[in-house]
């Protein structure tokens, strides 16, 4: 998607799928996929570079949207976990200065 502030609050791009004002006044709404530094975004957001969140970034979990909740046989679930393959590693130095990683 291309898009082209023409002027505030109104936006132009070549699909037939439009920005709206969302239902709070400061909001916007798009309905499709949102690349920010790619043109083929495959998810909802796909953000090719950093992104610096200054509130957080939420999860909801809330038992009212979930159905068949039971509780787990802990001594399966450690059986399964001993079966993981862990690692460690340290990230390509050339690698991490691009990403700004400092501890390797």
């Amino acid at each position: 998607i291309s898009l082209q502030a023409s002027n505030p609050g109104q936006f132009e791009h070549d699909s037939d799928v439009l920005w709206q004002r969302g239902a709070a006044p400061e909001a916007i709404a798009y309905h499709g996929h949102v690349g920010i530094n790619t043109d083929t975004p495959d998810e909802a957001l796909v953000v090719c570079g950093n992104a610096k969140v200054m509130g957080r970034v939420m999860h909801p979990s809330d038992s009212r949207a979930k159905q068949n909740i039971r509780e787990v046989d802990t001594n399966e679930q450690l059986r399964r976990i001993t079966q993981m393959r862990l690692v460690e590693y340290d990230y390509k130095p050339e690698f991490a200065s691009v990403m700004g990683i400092k501890d390797t």
